[in-house]
């Protein structure tokens, strides 16, 4: 992912065209070394611009996480995405390009410790525009609004629109926004994500994974061109 740092200057630049927003696609809950998946996934992203996939183990234990980074990492790379999960020693142990980690504080710090400087660490599940410029203001290579929690809640979808426009007008850092469905990637977009992120808008599609990815990359690209 392209890295930006710092709040914005309060003296406004010379206007540049804002860059098209990418995608970052959450895998489905995963066991270590599903043989399908992998040709699955090779599929996907080569239908879009994919900047980030962030691998979701089915189990907690380290090995099966590891054995799933091992399986998707050939995937990732040949098709330029970086290869992320929750668990920052395994990341690294395993050969992926960083961590994505959720809440402040501890998570926050033990990733950035073990990861910083030579791989990627990303934040979500941060509330408090507080502790968002806290989290702002350390070495993260993005913060993502609106995804998931493990129990299945999200916020508000109309909480996040306000936390990215209010994120995408104040920060450099990459806003990475979490679309629950494609009819959320319009909205995202014009509030000022850098990336849309999916899950299961694109694994849940009944019309499968490929045309569903490819229609995601389509409407934000088109949403950009509206603005």
């Amino acid at each position: 992912m392209s890295k930006k740092r710092k709040p914005k200057s309060a003296t406004p630049p010379k206007a540049q065209k804002r860059p098209e927003p990418r995608l970052y696609l959450f895998t489905p809950p995963l066991a270590g070394a599903e043989e399908d998946f992998p040709a699955t996934l090779d599929a996907v992203l080569g239908e879009a611009d994919v900047a980030c996939v962030l691998a979701q183990s089915a189990s907690a234990e380290p090995a099966a996480l590891r054995a799933l980074l091992l399986n998707l990492a050939p995937v990732a790379r040949k098709h330029g995405a970086a290869l992320l999960c929750a668990d920052p020693d395994v990341a690294k142990a395993a050969g992926a390009d960083g961590a994505h980690t959720r809440g402040a504080g501890a998570p926050l710090e033990a990733a950035l410790s073990a990861l910083k400087p030579d791989f990627i660490v990303g934040a979500s599940g941060i509330h408090s525009r507080h502790d968002c410029m806290e989290a702002g203001e350390r070495d993260i290579d993005y913060l993502m609004f609106g995804d998931p929690a493990p129990d299945g809640w999200r916020p508000p979808f109309e909480d996040t629109l306000e936390r990215v426009a209010w994120w995408a007008e104040i920060f450099n850092v990459p806003c990475v926004a979490y679309a629950g469905s494609l009819d959320e990637i319009d909205p995202l977009v014009m509030a000022g994500a850098d990336f849309i992120a999916l899950g299961a808008a694109i694994w849940g599609d009944p019309r499968g994974p490929v045309v569903a990815i490819r229609q995601a990359e389509d409407m934000a690209i088109a949403a950009m061109a509206d603005q």
